[in-house]
């Protein structure tokens, strides 16, 4: 994604906000020639790296900057396994494949960024040059500004870019907020990394069931064919509004007596709509469980469809994601015999202070985690007949079908059979969200849950997480499917809490 310039944006950028006479960094930067080709050339900040580290190919045409502080920086995290740490250290093989057989003078020039990266996702590809700090810029610092850390720094660096290079707009790019405060003061361009963003705004992000306009038999309803396979039913429409589905979308009509069925075939102008399953009713029940609203019945109709190995479901507290799971895997585990067992794991990244060292096995450490599997299971055992005794049994049963394990412990497992719940999915990066789903072998279903409004990893927003990154990435996948959902269930306490805090 390419980057938004300050200048589109308003008065984010620092030294517009003070008129030409109020302000010496202001005076100075209007005195500098405008570039006449529109290039620019980003300053990166460690960070950046860290976060992203094929961040030095996302800037199409434009050229990357790297002072040597940067360098020093990534050189002083590059042990440990964090992702950071990982990131890291992938960063610095890149580097190293750049600049293998290159001279001191092409160095210099610039180096070449490779067009072909296929990180880039179908973006236009880059074609600018990396350039390393070679030499001692003079600083351009204020003699009254606190401090000699790395920040400075690069501020310096940015500075005196600045002012030697007139052919270019020079732009700081990093994450940590205060950094880009300080840039906005001295007069320098700086804005946050936005090209790992799936898409502008987290609003527009895919819902996966949409309703039927009240003209759509008048427009759709011309040679409309239908058919029953078993206890399914079928319809096969041709029309406009075709071109604007994807495989397995959910579609309703917003009356009583409406229809309510799942996209299963797409070809031009031309769809096949299969009637869902309504689980609303008790005699479709799962488990025990029947979907109390039209997304919970869409869900379970994803959950429980052999034909599909990807859900992800995203929605708010109390909405019932974890116990609309729980309750197709036990149903397909334990009834049909379709999978061998359900494995649960999740992020572990604590609401407030870490509770620190947790002694036993990757289950018994894992056990606090997982307070909400502990919780559906009372659900799902409260109905059994046989007083106490016979919900206890129940409830041994079912963990023992149900196993509990580490996402650290992940990198180079192959799950085969087995119906595997990702929940708290949003605190993933796209990077951890490829080494699970990656994961899945033969006869595995994954299923993915989360709440993009609830995310404590550092540096990932809405539309940054993992979760929103896999539902824009898999969408239009025949075997994948998503939905929303959004009537919290959970008590009438906790629907007002949501709306009101």
């Amino acid at each position: 994604m390419k980057q938004r310039s300050l200048s589109d944006s308003g008065p984010a950028g620092g030294h517009s906000r003070a008129p030409a006479s109020e302000s010496a960094p202001a005076e100075r930067t209007e005195s500098r020639p405008r570039p006449r080709d529109g290039s620019r050339l980003f300053v990166l900040d460690t960070n950046v790296l860290m976060h992203d580290p094929t961040a030095i190919f996302r800037f199409e045409e434009h050229d990357v900057y790297l002072p040597m502080v940067v360098l020093e920086e990534l050189d002083a995290h590059k042990k440990g396994l964090s992702e950071a740490s990982r990131n890291v250290r992938q960063v610095s093989r890149f580097l190293d494949d750049m600049m293998r057989d290159a001279t001191k003078e092409q160095i210099d020039r610039g180096l070449e960024l490779p067009s072909g990266y296929s990180g880039n996702h179908g973006k236009k590809p880059s074609s600018g040059r990396l350039y390393f700090q070679t030499r001692q810029l003079s600083s351009a610092l204020p003699q009254s500004l606190p401090g000699q850390g790395n920040d400075n720094a690069i501020l310096a660096q940015t500075l005196a870019l600045q002012n030697e290079r007139a052919d270019a707009r020079v732009i700081l790019v990093s994450k940590d907020i205060n950094l880009r405060i300080k840039a906005a003061v001295l007069g320098v361009h700086a804005e946050d990394y936005y090209s790992d963003k799936t898409l502008e705004d987290s609003d527009v992000l895919y819902s996966g069931i949409t309703a039927l306009p009240a003209d759509f038999w008048e427009q759709h309803g011309q040679g409309m064919r239908s058919w029953k396979e078993g206890e399914r039913t079928y319809y096969e429409i041709t029309g406009p509004a075709v071109r604007e589905w994807q495989p397995n979308q959910g579609l309703y009509e917003d009356s009583p007596e409406g229809i309510e069925g799942i996209v299963r075939q797409l070809s031009g102008d031309t769809a096949v709509i299969e009637l869902m399953r309504d689980h609303r009713n008790e005699r479709h029940n799962v488990w025990g469980i029947t979907a109390r609203n039209r997304e919970q019945n869409f869900a379970l109709n994803l959950l429980m469809d052999p034909e599909i190995d990807f859900v992800t479901v995203l929605g708010p507290a109390g909405t019932g994601k974890t116990l609309l799971a729980l309750a197709a895997g036990l149903m397909q585990t334990l009834e049909s015999n379709r999978f061998a067992e359900i494995i649960m794991t999740r992020v572990t990244i604590p609401l407030g202070e870490d509770i620190g060292f947790l002694p036993g096995t990757e289950e018994e450490k894992m056990e606090p985690w997982m307070g909400a599997l502990m919780d559906n299971l009372e659900v799902l055992t409260g109905g059994q007949e046989g007083g106490n005794w016979g919900r206890a049994a129940t409830h041994d049963l079912l963990r023992n079908r149900i196993k509990i394990r580490s996402l650290n412990f992940m990198r180079g497992r192959t799950f085969l059979n087995r119906f595997l719940i990702l929940d708290e999915a949003q605190n993933l990066t796209p990077k951890q969200m490829k080494a699970l789903i990656t994961r899945a072998g033969p006869g595995t279903k994954l299923a993915c849950l989360g709440n993009v409004a609830q995310i404590d990893t550092p540096y990932l927003t809405e539309t940054t997480s993992g979760l929103t990154y896999t539902v824009n990435r898999f969408r239009g996948w025949p075997h994948s499917a998503h939905v929303t959902l959004v009537r919290g269930e959970r008590s009438r306490l906790a629907d007002f809490a949501s709306d009101i805090l």
